[in-house]
């Protein structure tokens, strides 16, 4: 089993390395949301992080505020209703 680490660290999935810097919404490049499964994922590590209490409220509202816009969530309420 892995050791785990303290912190964040950036992904290392093929090809994240090669993202600009506006398709990561967590410091250090450590979220990154340049696809909708990527941007859903970011939002529940980034509450799971804040319960744990590694992570701001703010940071993780920041998190949440790209990912939505990477899937295409508005600012007030629900699309199509």
């Amino acid at each position: 089993m892995a050791k785990k680490r303290s912190g964040q660290r950036p992904s290392s999935a093929p090809g994240v390395k090669k993202l600009p810097a506006a398709a990561f919404a967590g410091p250090n490049r450590s979220y990154p949301t340049n696809t909708p499964g990527r941007a859903v994922a970011a939002k529940g590590r980034a509450t799971q992080a804040v319960k744990a209490g590694r992570m701001s409220p703010a940071m993780a509202a920041r998190i949440d505020a790209q990912a939505n816009r990477k899937l295409g969530k508005g600012r007030g309420g629900r699309r199509g209703a």
